[in-house]
């Protein structure tokens, strides 16, 4: 039987590219997407189309019950899960802190720390030998803003990756002992339409001087340092963070 594997805002970037790396090791995928559902069904697609297994299910993290759903039907239809990606984040337009709505705040930590939470959680009632499960791994995707900040741009995104940085410290050690790792990658610039939602398409080619490798990364470079971190290769690595950043 096929290793199971969840990984949200799976239809683009990152999360994309980590679905279709997946499903060529040999896992069976299934990926979330809240608002782009034509997306999500091309990545299962190609997945298919190279003879894998995926499927695709909208919902949105930062609501408990389509959480609730997500993972229920997602074991149904594949089986025993075996790996989370905590893959799904929002940012907005960059912008200063004292221009900051308080709705843009809870609209980013609603997604992106709450959402991960829950994410986080669901996995870890069927996965610890606690619960009765085999155990299993989770690799929180971060970013490299929360150690670097992300000033007059994106203060409220830094802080919010900020707390998935303590939550993978933290919940790595909560259940260590109970067959299931917790890691992290924090990806730096890379080639994503994630900077088009901040206002910035082009974002990575105006940074990248600011790269000591003079480039931006690719999704698939931060889809193999998860694949790791989920692989028995890791076995003993929990808690630990890779960045994904050029030497940025």
């Amino acid at each position: 039987m096929k290793p199971v594997i969840l990984i949200t805002g799976g239809s683009r970037g990152i999360g994309a590219a980590t679905a279709r790396l997946a499903a060529q090791r040999g896992y069976a995928v299934c990926l979330s997407d809240h608002r782009n559902e034509a997306a999500a069904a091309a990545v299962v697609a190609d997945i298919e189309a190279a003879g894998g297994e995926a499927l695709a299910l909208p919902a949105d993290v930062a609501s408990e019950s389509d959480m609730l759903h997500l993972f229920e039907e997602a074991c149904r239809r594949l089986g025993r899960l075996t790996g989370l990606v905590n893959n799904a984040g929002v940012l907005e337009h960059h912008m200063r802190l004292d221009a900051m709505s308080l709705g843009r705040l809870q609209r980013v930590f609603a997604t992106n720390v709450i959402g991960a939470f829950l994410c986080a959680r669901e996995p870890v009632k069927r996965m610890s030998t606690r619960h009765d499960g085999a155990g299993g791994a989770i690799v929180n995707v971060s970013s490299m803003a929360a150690k670097l900040g992300s000033p007059n741009e994106y203060v409220d995104y830094a802080a919010s990756k900020g707390a998935i940085d303590a939550m993978t410290i933290s919940l790595a050690k909560e259940v260590a002992a109970e067959g299931i790792r917790v890691n992290a990658v924090r990806p730096g610039v890379i080639y994503t339409d994630i900077h088009a939602s901040g206002g910035e398409p082009g974002r990575v080619d105006r940074v990248k001087g600011s790269v000591p490798m003079q480039r931006g990364g690719l999704p698939e470079e931060v889809a193999r340092a998860i694949l790791w971190l989920l692989s028995d290769e890791a076995s003993y690595c929990t808690g630990t963070f890779i960045d994904v950043s050029g030497g940025r």
